[in-house]
């Protein structure tokens, strides 16, 4: 049975009955565990699409970033696949540092990258989704599609809502995602949907430096807290 029947199977209604498919997500979130305990370093999780191509400018950046990460002694996580998560592990690789890509088995598009030294391929969401936070002291999300979106959306949830304490999220491509912040602040804002604060750890940037600062300056912030 493929993870995309496992997952439709699972988001069934079962009439009380538990799935035996609860076994295999705990068993998904035990192995990640121990996968992000291997990383043994601070860590950055870099999203983006898997659809961009080695000569993009999206797949430069990404790669910029991630080397200059492990420069900086991050590791570097992604989603193991294509296109910016490539580029991504690629860079950091160049860099020096720990590349992770966390996989997961879907119909097309991802398939793991040459570039990872620490890998797990997930069939389920759920159990990846927390590894992206568990191994990482910030995101930088580069341009994407729905599953981009929804990391992006995701984390800054879990920022308003408090799950998680101060989590620096990095937005790189200004003119990619410059009108979707217009339409947030012109229109969630100011509807009063959200708070000013809630936008106070995103950061817009094309610069690869700048990126990197953002993260390492709210990591040498919770270390010196004692939060880290």
């Amino acid at each position: 049975m493929s993870s995309n029947q496992l997952d439709r199977r699972l988001l069934r209604r079962h009439d009380g009955e538990i799935p035996s498919d609860v076994a295999f997500i705990a068993a998904e979130f035990l192995n990640g565990f121990e996968k992000v305990d291997e990383i043994g370093r601070a860590g950055v999780t870099i999203f983006g699409s898997a659809r961009v191509r080695e000569d993009s400018r999206p797949y430069r950046s990404a790669r910029e970033t991630a080397r200059q990460f492990a420069q900086a002694g991050f590791a570097v996580v992604t989603g193991g696949g294509p296109g910016v998560m490539e580029a991504a592990n690629r860079g950091c690789r160049e860099g020096g540092g720990v590349s992770v890509g966390f996989n997961i088995q879907l119909p097309h598009e991802q398939g793991p990258n040459a570039y990872c030294d620490i890998q797990m391929t997930f069939k389920h969401f759920y159990a990846r989704k927390v590894m992206f936070v568990k191994a990482a002291e910030g995101f930088v999300i580069f341009p994407g599609g729905f599953g981009t979106l929804d990391e992006l959306f995701e984390s800054l949830t879990l920022i308003q809502t408090g799950k998680i304490g101060s989590f620096p999220v990095v937005l790189f491509d200004t003119a990619y995602w410059g009108p979707m912040l217009d339409w947030i602040r012109g229109r969630v804002l100011d509807d009063g949907m959200i708070s000013p604060t809630d936008l106070e750890l995103l950061r817009v940037t094309d610069d690869p430096a700048e990126a990197v600062r953002f993260v390492v300056s709210h990591f040498d912030e919770r270390v010196a807290e004692g939060s880290a």
